[in-house]
């Protein structure tokens, strides 16, 4: 009977780890970057043809290759950075596993260029399916250029996978933003189908930011440094009020090295605590350096995700710093000590303070209570009620009421130090959650179930009475019942439906500007108005590019009040990109959610009774009028039975 097992041919091993290594085109963008940079270049230039699909080149200035080393980096298990096994756990380069450069030629053509500093001619190799095919000596500058053409051109399967092209240029742009904010004293390109879209100079870690992120953080960036023993934590985070629903302008550095973290995001999140609202993400840019020892970067291929040899004590650090860093530059409005000059003009500034009127003053109990030793607080018992507090007949009989104030608080307490950062890890220490926490996402389904049953506008509703409460919801009476309507979520239902039907081909209005509106975005939130320009367009609006990050809206829909073109696009490319992170949807199904959201009237908007009945009858004019798109409730029901059973009735 033959033998069962087998080893595998190199090739085939080689897709298997390229199935690991090598998911996508930017999975390839990700390690050919990180090379270049162990490589020590100082310049590195990304150029990107079909999202990644026809080519992706990057070329360096490092120190380039022999000709052996050039074969030998196609090798599976071939590095440069592993001697021995103490050197696994030292890890400070980019690339170390040794797979990369052979997952990429088993499962595309590659053509490698390269030259050392002392050779005076480089060396070229073409490589298909983990073969060699040319190898010839070559005239090429010092350094190296790697093309990876025509992905997956051997697995078909696999390219069938991958997503459309604007898609999977976003995951490229965003892998070539992690390698440029991790070294931002190297200059980096991104041209892409032959446009430039990325010019990074070099520079510091505040321009680079703002170079990627956007010129809107120029300002609004609070410096965190902290060092200790056991580790350090520099880099910046966003003011409050650049908090947004997406996660998407986070990044965690760990030696260098991006890395994915729920534990340290949930770490930073609480240092916000009450500064930011529940449901908003702040901005952060944070490098942590510790000894490798200390961290193992080798528990996946993408070595995007690692383990702490001690996790909860880097979470308390990071809490701290982060809550130090907000501790030290002041949220609270500057106030202006100019004089006014009615003020000069008064009577007690202008003229002198005699001496009767000095005697006056310091013979009253305010005096002597500010004067005399430890009395800077006390209250004097009040006569008509024989206690510290006013009693009701002041009030009522029109007498002054004594000035309240506590008696409990010392001077010495009432001016506590800015708490430092000792102290604020030492607080941190004694919050650090047991477990990591869980990432909850948005339902996809309706969960909701309404008590209702109306699937039209209820008889008579012209004629009743809608009363609004808290600027929020709209109460309906209704026979032996009322509703309770949240204007915000029937608002989002019934633009949604409008939305949906504007798709599938009866148009909204749209309004023409006298005025276009230009508006520029960051390269990344250009590329995804690009993405969505089409589908907007049946929606009422009319949007152009206009240059390399730039749109010119000629019109938006009737309904829209003209004149903040740019904070709407940028509200429903937030709303977007929460979606896209949260739910696994079609791209025009978030968007027309994000619009619905964005275009409906806030909680808070005052009403008037027309603007309200026409409200309530569009609602039970949709097809499913109790739930928002998202599956919450635009509605609850209260019968009178159930209310008379609350009174014991």
């Amino acid at each position: 009977m033959a033998d069962k097992i087998l080893l595998l041919p190199d090739n085939i091993a080689n897709q298997i780890a390229a199935g690991e290594v090598i998911q996508r085109p930017a999975s390839a963008v990700k390690e050919l970057l990180e090379n270049a940079v162990d490589a020590g270049a100082t310049e590195i230039k990304l150029i990107i043809n079909d999202a990644g699909k026809a080519l992706v080149q990057v070329i360096d200035n490092g120190s380039g290759m022999s000709e052996t080393d050039a074969r030998m980096a196609f090798e599976r298990h071939a590095t440069s950075k592993i001697r021995n096994i103490d050197d696994l756990f030292h890890i400070r380069t980019m690339g170390f596993r040794g797979e990369a450069l052979a997952s990429i030629a088993a499962v595309a053509q590659v053509e490698l260029r390269t030259r050392r500093a002392e050779d005076e001619v480089g060396t070229c190799l073409d490589i298909e399916n983990s073969m060699v095919v040319n190898q010839q000596p070559v005239a090429a500058p010092v350094g190296t250029s790697i093309s990876m053409k025509n992905l997956f051109f051997n697995v078909p399967a696999r390219r069938n996978f991958l997503k459309s092209n604007p898609a999977e240029m976003r995951h490229i742009v965003d892998e070539f933003m992690r390698v440029a904010l991790a070294f931002p004293a190297i200059f980096f390109s991104l041209h892409s189908n032959g446009q430039q879209l990325f010019h990074l100079e070099a520079g510091s870690l505040k321009q680079r930011i703002v170079q990627l992120l956007g010129n809107h953080y120029n300002h609004k960036l609070v410096s965190v440094k902290e060092e200790t023993d056991y580790l350090n934590i520099q880099g910046f985070v966003g003011k409050p009020e650049t908090a947004k629903k997406t996660r998407g302008d986070q990044f965690f550095f760990v030696n260098n090295r991006f890395i994915r973290s729920a534990y340290l995001n949930h770490a930073v999140q609480n240092a916000y605590q009450e500064l930011i609202p529940a449901d908003a993400f702040p901005m952060y840019v944070l490098f942590i350096d510790l000894d490798p020892t200390q961290v193992d970067v080798n528990v996946h291929p993408t070595k995007q995700e690692i383990k702490f040899e001690d996790e909860k004590i880097v979470y308390a650090f990071v809490q701290a710093a982060v809550k130090h860093a907000l501790a030290q530059f002041s949220i609270t409005p500057t106030l202006d000590f100019d004089l006014d000059a009615s003020i000069q003009s008064l009577d007690s500034v202008q003229k002198p303070y005699t001496e009767e009127q000095k005697s006056a003053a310091s013979g009253t109990s305010l005096f002597q209570a500010f004067t005399s030793a430890g009395q800077a607080h006390k209250i004097e018992p009040s006569r008509s009620s024989g206690g510290g507090f006013p009693s009701l007949r002041d009030f009522s009989s029109g007498t002054p009421a004594p000035s309240v104030s506590s008696g409990l608080v010392s001077p010495e307490e009432d001016l506590k130090p800015e708490p430092g950062f000792s102290s604020l890890l030492a607080a941190a220490m004694e919050t650090v959650p047991e477990t990591q926490p869980t990432v909850e996402t948005a339902p996809v389904q309706s969960s909701f179930t309404s008590h209702s049953q109306f699937t039209s506008a209820p008889s008579g509703i012209t004629e009743v009475k809608l009363t609004q409460l808290f600027g929020t919801y709209i109460l309906m009476p209704a026979a032996q019942k009322f509703l309770l309507i949240h204007q915000q979520a029937a608002h989002e239902r019934i633009l949604y439906d409008r939305l949906v039907q504007s798709i599938q081909g009866k148009p909204i209005a749209t309004q023409r500007s006298l005025f276009p509106a230009t508006i520029e975005l960051s390269t990344a939130d250009a590329m995804l108005l690009g993405e969505l320009v089409p589908d907007l367009n049946q929606m009422g609006y009319t949007i152009e590019p206009f240059g390399k990050n730039s749109f010119v809206v000629q019109g938006t829909p009737a309904d829209i009040t003209s004149g903040n073109e740019r904070i709407i696009l940028e509200r429903i490319l937030e709303q977007y990109k929460h979606f896209n992170s949260e739910l696994k949807l079609t791209r025009r199904e978030m968007l027309l959610r994000s619009v619905a959201w964005q275009q409906a009237i806030k909680a808070g908007t005052s009403l008037s009774e027309r603007e309200m009945q026409q409200l309530v009858a569009d609602l039970f004019a949709c097809a499913t009028p109790n739930a928002t798109p998202t599956g919450r409730p635009t509605y609850m029901e209260f019968k009178k039975e159930n209310l008379d059973k609350q009174f014991g009735r």
